[in-house]
């Protein structure tokens, strides 16, 4: 449990960092993402998530 924790408490950091150093590149990059195609977004998903899986299982074995 204290895993997954971190691992969310991790990923607030890494987003609150984004949006208090670059809030209106950021702006624009939500801008864009709302005028993607569904099926280009759930690909990009697909491989976020495929990306992580794969990290995570190198480093926990």
């Amino acid at each position: 449990m204290s895993d997954l924790i971190t691992a969310i408490a991790l990923a607030l950091a890494l987003e609150g960092t984004i949006y208090a150093l670059a809030p209106g590149r950021m702006k624009a990059m939500l801008r864009s993402v709302l005028d993607m195609d569904d099926s280009v977004l759930r690909g990009v998903g697909l491989a976020a998530l495929a990306a992580g899986v794969f990290i995570i299982w190198l480093v926990r074995g």
